[in-house]
């Protein structure tokens, strides 16, 4: 006779909290991991779920905790009291539907991600089982890690930086945002730089930015073909779907995209209109596990392979190793930010770390990381 298994069924969501952390000093540059917005979620249990939301934060704070307007409008905690936590798929569709007025893309939807993620942490702590296995995933038990980091301020520091990540033990390093887009030379100087402080046997990939319309883009691929990069990354705008299907068909370079989407019909766009080779999905942006899974599945009846993104926290790592170990159309890649001048991610949880260029898929219950309740006190907001 086979014992019945507890599904804390009973389970009720009491609170849904928005919490805002900023580092005293904040630079004007594009460095998501100065500020975090981290959602927690508490049941009558005692069992909380810790998700995170990259956004403008106070505008998703909003989206969560905000009043009842009208059916179509509302604060998506005011949706969520008292309902059972385990039931992810259904929640995510009461909390989409509830804000459709003003939620079926963009910030709302970034809000509902940290949730989502939240909600599978009290899943996998209340069933006893890590994110991976209740998606039914254990395709990979690591990943290979790529450092990930702004461009230098020269081509020169570029190199520098390449030669300290290179020596770190990363065999793939990622580099990004400005200065590049300032005219060619100085482009294919970052390019050629980022390659000689790497090496010939370390894969490269750049980030553009957004600095580029498609023709220009094209130059710049083929310029940057003899450095040999893994993938060239956003160098459109979002929305300039037909400039990427152009650049697609043009460039020698596998072109990567997807971060600046949410909710599936937007990478529904990139992928049939858009054309990229890669898509490039951020748990913390996109629907969170609930929609990430569906993406994946889109994205493998295309053929087209899925990364992660994430710039912020290491929740936002915990969560891609979860979903990236839960695919089968996955490169084996995890991005893994190793911005030098951004310290808030390494006070507000556990660190998480890259060894022999690898890092591990946790196996304790839920997301399988802890907060460090010291460093979100000190670094709260409000």
């Amino acid at each position: 006779m086979t014992a019945a298994i507890p599904t804390n069924s009973d389970l009720k969501i009491t609170a849904v909290e928005a919490i805002y952390l900023r580092l005293p000093q904040v630079k004007t540059q594009c460095d998501s991991g100065q500020d975090a917005l981290i959602v927690k979620v508490t049941t009558d249990a005692g069992i909380v779920g810790y998700g995170e939301v990259d956004s403008n934060p106070m505008a998703a704070k909003g989206c969560i905790e905000g009043p009842f307007s009208h059916t179509t409008a509302t604060g998506l905690a005011q949706v969520l009291i008292g309902e059972d936590p385990l039931r992810t798929e259904y929640l995510w569709h009461r909390m989409y539907r509830a804000n459709i007025y003003g939620g079926r893309r963009g910030i709302a939807i970034h809000a509902m991600s940290g949730i989502d993620l939240a909600l599978w942490d009290i899943k996998g702590k209340a069933l006893g089982l890590p994110v991976w296995k209740l998606l039914g995933g254990g395709f990979t038990r690591s990943l290979r890690a790529y450092a990930s980091s702004l461009f230098g301020e020269t081509p020169a520091e570029t190199g520098r930086r390449a030669r300290r990540f290179a020596d770190q033990g990363f065999t793939a390093v990622k580099f990004g945002w400005d200065p590049m887009g300032q005219d060619a030379e100085t482009d294919v100087a970052l390019v050629r730089e980022a390659r000689a402080g790497l090496g010939p046997d370390r894969d490269l990939m750049i980030d553009a930015g957004l600095v580029y319309d498609a023709k220009t883009a094209i130059q710049r691929a083929r310029a940057f073909e003899p450095y040999n990069p893994f993938w060239f990354e956003e160098p459109l705008l979002p929305d300039d779907y037909l400039g990427y299907a152009r650049l697609a068909a043009a460039s020698p370079l596998r072109i990567a995209a997807g971060e600046e989407e949410s909710e599936r019909k937007s990478f529904q766009q990139l992928m049939d209109v858009g054309q990229v080779d890669i898509i490039q999905v951020d748990l913390t942006r996109c629907g969170g596990f609930t929609e990430a899974i569906k993406i994946a599945a889109m994205a493998a009846d295309r053929g087209i392979p899925v990364v992660n993104h994430g710039f912020t926290t290491y929740l936002n790592v915990a969560a891609a190793l979860h979903y990236l170990a839960s695919i089968p159309n996955t490169l084996g890649l995890l991005e893994f930010v190793v911005e030098e001048g951004t310290t808030l991610r390494q006070s507000i949880t556990e660190v998480i770390r890259a060894q022999d260029g690898r890092v591990a898929v946790p196996d304790a219950p839920g997301l399988g990381i802890e907060l460090n309740h010291a460093g979100i006190e000190k670094f709260r907001v409000g």
